[in-house]
């Protein structure tokens, strides 16, 4: 006889209560798993977040693959599957940061490109004032005068002062004699 040998009839007996056993940690090892109710409710709320930000104009596709993942861990959840919906419930979360930092850089960059059109507008009508200042009046039309109004003489009539500077007139003016006979001059 070998020392190592199982007596006879005990095969039977060691066989079942092997089975018995696996069976037993199978049920607990899915029973001791407890609800992942902390990560999906984070998920959701990371979700939620990222809805916020303006993940659904600036990141539509992250957004979409942390919902979906989100409605795969709920049914997970439903169908008691806890460790799957934990997984999931994990990725969503992870999904629905990237959406939200992904919707952040997008208004930030949007912001950006309205202030820098806002200061190009701004820097063309300073530029357009600074060259009207600079710029001469315009002259008006020479050959029609406007109403009401004498026109400058021609530039010939017009002569240089004297070198010797201006002449005053002086203020009493002698008015020429009155012609006593009632004619003309």
């Amino acid at each position: 006889m070998y020392i190592f040998s199982p007596p006879a009839g005990s095969t039977r007996r060691t066989r079942t209560a092997l089975a018995a056993l696996v069976l037993i940690l199978a049920l607990t090892g899915c029973a001791s798993a407890p609800p992942p109710n902390d990560s999906m409710n984070q998920a959701q709320n990371q979700l939620q977040m990222a809805r916020d930000a303006g993940a659904a104009d600036y990141a539509p596709v992250d957004l979409g693959f942390a919902q979906d993942k989100f409605q795969l861990a709920q049914a997970a959840m439903a169908e008691r599957k806890y460790a799957d919906a934990a997984n999931l419930a994990e990725e969503s979360r992870a999904d629905a940061e990237l959406a939200q930092a992904k919707a952040r850089l997008g208004a930030a960059r949007a912001q950006i490109q309205s202030k820098v059109q806002e200061n190009t507008r701004l820097r063309q009508q300073g530029e357009q004032a600074a060259a009207a200042a600079q710029a001469p009046p315009p002259a008006p039309p020479s050959s029609a005068a406007p109403a009401g109004e004498m026109p400058a003489p021609a530039s010939s009539v017009l002569s240089a002062p004297p070198a010797d500077g201006f002449q005053t007139v002086p203020d009493t003016v002698q008015q020429p004699a009155a012609n006593t006979q009632g004619g003309q001059p």
